[in-house]
């Protein structure tokens, strides 16, 4: 591979990575929460719950932040933590009553936000972007691996 078209194309998918999440994040402030506080109720909404464990591998937070996070969202009254019935050393989080109903407010609010934003693709132009950003995701993915293998 050329040296010049990795560089071109890692600057691209950085740069657009910053506008996505500038663009997002801006919104998000408005709706009252932090980008991970959104994160995370986005996740744990329209689900029954989910160990720490589990929401950590389905967000974008790193380990490190989420303690931090969950403890002002449950401050906020949005989620609760219990002992997981499997294994009480597992902490289960569900949406609060109140959680729920901001999850209802700004996930559609959020969506009907970005969704502008894309119509600048065609149907087969995302179709053909969500594939490549899979296949870039998966190879990072098993080059990680592979690096940690090595």
């Amino acid at each position: 591979m050329p040296r010049e078209q990795f560089i071109r194309t890692l600057r691209s998918l950085a740069e657009c990575y910053q506008a996505f999440q500038t663009y997002s994040a801006e919104h998000v402030r408005k709706l009252g929460l932090t980008s991970a506080q959104f994160d995370i109720v986005a996740t744990l909404g329209n689900t029954p719950g989910m160990t720490c464990k589990e929401l950590g591998e389905k967000t974008l937070i790193t380990k490190g932040t989420l303690t931090g996070v969950l403890d002002r969202l449950e401050a906020r009254g949005l989620i609760r933590r219990t002992a997981s019935d499997a294994d009480r050393r597992q902490v289960f989080l569900v949406l609060t009553p109140q959680g729920v109903r901001t999850f209802e407010r700004a996930f559609p609010a959020h969506i009907d936000h970005l969704k502008p934003a894309f119509t600048a693709l065609s149907p087969r132009e995302l179709d053909q972007a969500a594939q490549l950003l899979h296949k870039l995701r998966d190879a990072l993915r098993e080059a990680r691996v592979q690096r940690k293998a090595a």
